[in-house]
């Protein structure tokens, strides 16, 4: 095992205000149209969700800078909202109805990302902390919306690690476990139940490395296992058939590289016919259905956009009169009532935030309730384009390419921002970050370098244990291409990223330090070792899998040592922002720590921005303000001024 760059609990070495302040100000300064709080202050609705009855209309705005819980009659959206929460620590994380009449959210401390469930009425009524646990995470299994009195979570209250399934009264929290979570050689990490809201599926680790689907005909039945896989190979349910409850239908890539739409049988563990719908391209993951009409309505996929299929005529139609009337935007159902006859409408584009509408599919009449972000005019923001380019080991890599409005694309100073995750993938949509940096003469890559979701297994697979490696060689192929399309100023290339986008930022400056001209890392791994021990407990059940797609500590210690940035800092020539929330359960503080130190022990002087009351991100709005002034005032200094 590798040696320690330097131990955790260490002293935190954040910069003072005062050694801040001045990129403070660098970043606030400026005549541009838009400041740096138009792009990250809190809408002032948003997240709309219509009731179950279609009565009423939930939706979260801010309250003493916190997001908070409003209500509105569907009758009349204009009519003024009634606000039914009061948090003024943290934003509600998340919020949907238990029935007609009473709402249930979530919210962590600190950004701990230890969620807990509340419950308050419409009227803002019997408001009570449902799980008050500490040191508990709540995960939402079914909101079982023909029972008005529980909704089923998963909670990891016995083991840290492990998550035991119960129903729980959304008015009075009574607990009943509904299953144990007791063997942790074989720890069950997904519960799923059927239409009718019955706990029948459930999904195991076995060995760290292989997963286990898992069924009963009845609850009051054992589970048995039905098929297992290596973890490469994904079963995911989606859906229980509507006629046959033994058939579930699943996302798959089985056999295949690509994730398909199928039915699987529970009693054989056999695909029941070929699949619904593929995609020679990319993975189909989502199936939409009708409840009420218990029918398969359409899958959805992301290739450039995201497009439908659909497996319904009332489904398509439907599509088409939004679109028909909302031309030009990208059109989603948010909720729907159970009725299904009254639907949430948002509106998105690269561009915009979008606005929510409701309609009422009796006369197809739309009404408009509100712009997300009025203060944001579409026509100031800078267009999304989807980009492709060759690896140096001959892979197709996708992106997209944000480029200031009305410039001519040529010699323009870059930001480079691979995504977080990484297991996951960018797609075309608003981003406050992207237009922020756009609006000041920036452009900006994202980059779905291999290791990406959504591209099929095979182009997952191809990044395990290559952080640092050939991963980070799709990214620096990014900039090579962007400098040979003569779109980028070689002299006047950034890196930027949060989480494994903040250790792909320090991996871009210790590895490849001729190619950027400054650095800015958010929550970024700085040493693959201490980053392994340090995750949070709940992922414990994944370690292997981890192994598998990192790196082992013993088996790969050469490899994850040399792409470890903290043990090659004298490598490192670009200026280095680094910005971490005290609380991160993911990344640990002690990676900035460690990357800081190494530097400041060179004489290298690294602002370094902490927040003791955020985690991995910041949510707090005012945190918001500064953090992305101290990164605008750092690349004006070191980009813009190069």
């Amino acid at each position: 095992m590798s040696e320690q760059a330097n131990k955790p609990g260490d002293i935190h070495l954040p910069s003072s205000a005062e050694d801040l302040k001045h990129l403070i100000e660098l970043g606030a300064a400026g005549t541009a149209t838009y400041a740096v709080e138009d792009f990250f202050r809190h809408p002032e609705k948003t997240g709309f969700d219509l009731s179950p009855d279609g009565k009423y209309i939930a939706y979260a705005g801010p309250y003493q800078r916190r997001q908070n819980l409003f209500v509105i009659p569907t009758d009349d959206p204009s009519a003024p909202a009634r606000q039914i929460t009061f948090e003024t620590d943290r934003d509600i994380a998340g919020f949907l109805w238990a029935n007609g009449e009473r709402l249930i959210y979530i919210k962590d401390s600190g950004g701990d990302e230890n969620y807990q469930l509340y419950g308050v009425n419409v009227d803002g009524s019997q408001s009570k902390a449902l799980t008050p646990f500490p040191q508990v995470r709540v995960q939402l299994i079914d909101d079982l919306e023909d029972d008005d009195r529980s909704v089923l979570i998963a909670m990891n209250k016995n083991n840290p690690q492990l998550f035991d399934p119960y129903r729980i009264d959304v008015y009075t929290g009574d607990l009943h476990q509904l299953a144990s979570n007791d063997n942790p050689a074989e720890p069950i990490d997904s519960w799923i139940t059927n239409h009718d809201g019955q706990l029948l599926m459930a999904m195991k680790i076995i060995d760290g490395v292989n997963t286990c689907l898992m069924y009963r005909d009845q609850e009051s039945e054992a589970f048995r296992e039905v098929i297992t896989t290596d973890f490469r190979d994904s079963i995911a349910p989606l859906a229980f058939d509507f006629e046959k409850p033994y058939l579930v239908w699943v996302s798959s890539n089985l056999g295949r590289d690509k994730s398909v739409v199928v039915a699987m049988d529970m009693h054989t563990g056999k695909e029941a016919g070929d699949p619904i719908y593929s995609h020679p391209k990319v993975d189909v993951t989502s199936l939409g259905y009708s409840k009420k009409r218990k029918k398969l309505t359409a899958v959805t996929y992301i290739t450039d956009k995201k497009h439908y299929h659909f497996l319904d005529e009332d489904r398509r139609n439907l599509q088409q009169d939004l679109e028909q009337l909302l031309p030009g935007k990208e059109v989603r159902i948010a909720s729907m009532n159970k009725a299904e006859d009254i639907y949430l409408i948002r509106t998105h584009s690269d561009r915009s935030l979008g606005a929510y509408y409701l309609y009422h599919l009796d006369g197809k009449r739309l009404d408009k309730i509100t712009d997300v972000s009025p203060w944001i005019h579409e026509e100031d923001m800078a267009s999304m384009t989807p980009i492709e380019y060759q690896s140096r080991d001959g892979m197709t890599i996708h992106g997209y390419l944000t480029l200031p409005k009305d410039s001519d694309g040529k010699g323009l100073p870059i930001v480079v921002n691979p995504h977080g995750g990484p297991w996951v993938r960018d797609v075309w949509g608003y981003n406050p970050e992207v237009q922020l940096l756009a609006s000041r003469g920036i452009g900006v890559l994202q980059v779905n370098y291999r290791g990406s979701t959504g591209y099929g297994k095979k182009f997952w697979t191809a990044g395990f244990k290559e952080w640092g490696f050939k991963m980070q060689d799709d990214i620096t192929d990014g900039v090579h291409w962007l400098i040979t399309q003569g779109i980028a100023d070689p002299d006047r290339v950034g890196i930027y990223g949060g989480s494994y986008g903040g250790y792909a930022t320090l991996a871009g400056v210790t590895f490849t330090p001729e190619l950027y001209a400054c650095a800015i890392d958010y929550v970024g791994v700085a040493n693959l070792f201490t980053f392994m021990k340090t995750i949070p407990p709940y992922w414990m059940p994944f370690l292997q899998m981890m192994y598998e797609m990192v790196g082992d500590p013993e088996k790969d210690e050469a490899r994850m040592h040399a792409a470890s940035p903290v043990y090659h800092v004298e490598r490192i020539q670009a200026p280095l922002l680094v910005i971490q929330g005290a609380n991160d359960p993911r990344v640990n503080i002690d990676e900035s720590d460690q990357i800081v130190k190494s530097l400041r022990a060179r004489n290298i002087d690294v602002p370094y921005l902490v927040k003791y009351d955020e985690g991995h991100g910041f949510r707090n709005e005012e945190n918001r303000f500064e953090v992305y002034k101290v990164l605008l005032g750092f690349l004006k200094k070191h980009l813009l001024a190069h």
